[in-house]
């Protein structure tokens, strides 16, 4: 497992193309988002997904999954976003939402058989700038691991010592400040649901 430290005010291309690198090997990574750090692996990766999945001790069939998207026209290529929709995340995206959405089949077969999935555009350029590098969606999940209280889920070198062996990078952006994503039902667009 490897740290590096990088800011969303100062992206570091070299450590982007690393990060690359390891999403498109199946790798696992650990991220920041304008929330919380967060697990990451290619979407469209199975493999790298089932990591995840083990990892955190969810069963992909009936856990909801998360993409992170470099914006709005990249989260259109795997999920339906009508018009009333696309109105909504224009308004608010970047920023801490999780919109629930229609899927498309661009999706792999972890997601197959789901009618919906979590999209996100967080206000976090590292997160962004990764999914844009890698020319699709990173699938997501919150930080976590047993015997881990909320405190050490924000700081980076505690996620490091935590899971060292779980994961292949660490990015470091420093400690996070605790926050919430709002989850928005949006699967149909005529009555949004807000969830949490």
């Amino acid at each position: 497992m490897r740290t590096l430290k990088m800011y969303p005010t100062s992206i570091n291309a070299r450590f982007i193309e690393e990060l690359e690198d390891a999403l498109r090997d199946g790798g696992v990574i650990v991220i920041p988002t304008d929330t919380r750090y967060a697990l990451a692996c290619d979407a469209l990766s199975n493999r790298a997904i089932e990591r995840i999945c083990k990892l955190k001790g969810i069963d992909p069939k009936k856990h909801p999954l998360s993409i992170v998207c470099a914006d709005m026209s990249q989260a259109s290529e795997y999920a339906m976003i009508d018009n009333r929709a696309f109105k909504i995340l224009r308004e608010t995206l970047p920023g801490p939402y999780t919109y629930i959405l229609p899927t498309t089949p661009r999706l792999p077969k972890a997601f197959k058989g789901r009618r919906e999935v979590g999209v996100r555009v967080p206000d976090n350029e590292i997160a962004r700038e990764l999914a844009r590098e890698l020319g699709n969606p990173l699938m997501t999940s919150t930080v976590s691991w047993p015997g881990a209280d909320d405190d050490d889920t924000l700081m980076p070198a505690a996620i490091a010592d935590a899971l060292e062996r779980e994961v292949d990078y660490v990015v470091d952006a420093g400690d996070s400040t605790p926050a919430l994503t709002s989850i928005i039902d949006l699967t149909d667009s005529t009555s949004p649901v807000t969830l949490r």
